[in-house]
């Protein structure tokens, strides 16, 4: 994964196009931001611009495309949301009815406008951590990042409701603060962690089996660091039960053409 981190966003975005590239996005155009989707019929689009709103740290919103678009105009000039991710999740109802590497005839229904939103990734400020020489350990493992449920209960709007996703990195007792520090200075790709250590606290009952992605090896004098993370949206839309949606899969990102050090404070 961690093969094309000196590309270019657009060499890359036009490598997951052809479909040359379906793996996780972690490590990849190191330095530059990456952000999670949601795709939304646009009479729900409101509801869902407030839910972004009200939760900003598990909901941190870079862009929204204007209706019907398929571009990300400010972050990924010529970039095509429906085909530069390299996984895609579609759902109904609130279930995962489909997983695919492209979305083109969802965009293409002439009975469907379709909004696209694009949320800030905390692999923005992996690249920040490593360059402090804070170790980054599903990089290291070429895993994808362990993502849990939690029973942080999120604010809600319309009808989207439901609790808080989060990610999970081990970092050495030595180094949170400078963890939390670094990451706290980035609000717009999560900011600083929601919970240190003591996973059960926050409704994590068994960290070998994450929710979403790939456990991690957590070494002596290390505790588990939590953030918030963007698969958040994925949690709410299976309990809100919208009629239609398409998201990112869990660790398959776009790619920005924005560098994460515009996105400090």
């Amino acid at each position: 994964m961690a093969g094309y981190g000196d590309w270019k966003p657009s060499e890359v975005r036009r490598l997951i196009r052809e479909g040359r590239i379906t793996s996780p996005t972690t490590g990849m155009c190191s330095g530059y931001a990456q952000g999670n989707l949601v795709v939304l019929p646009k009479e729900l689009a409101w509801d869902f611009l407030l839910f972004c709103q009200r939760n900003p740290k598990a909901c941190p919103l870079l862009e929204v495309a204007d209706g019907g678009s398929r571009t990300f105009a400010e972050f990924g000039r010529g970039s095509d949301i429906a085909r530069d991710i390299p996984g895609y999740r579609v759902y109904e109802y609130g279930k995962l009815t489909e997983e695919c590497t492209d979305v083109s005839r969802y965009f293409e229904d002439p009975h469907r406008e379709l909004v696209s939103f694009l949320i800030g990734c905390s692999f923005s400020f992996e690249s920040e951590l490593l360059e402090a020489g804070i170790p980054v350990r599903q990089i290291e493992e070429g895993v994808n990042v362990p993502m849990y449920k939690t029973n942080i209960p999120c604010a809600p709007a319309g009808i989207f409701s439901g609790n808080m996703v989060v990610s999970m990195r081990p970092i050495p007792y030595r180094q949170i603060p400078a963890a939390v520090a670094i990451t706290a200075a980035m609000p717009r790709v999560h900011g600083a962690p929601v919970h240190i250590g003591a996973p059960e606290a926050i409704g994590i009952t068994d960290l070998e089996h994450p929710d979403f992605g790939d456990m991690v090896t957590i070494h002596e004098g290390e505790a588990p660091v939590f953030w918030p993370c963007g698969v958040t949206p994925q949690a709410v839309l299976m309990s809100s039960k919208p009629p239609f949606a398409i998201t990112h899969a869990p660790g398959h990102m776009f790619i920005t053409d924005v560098k994460n050090v515009q996105l400090k404070l």
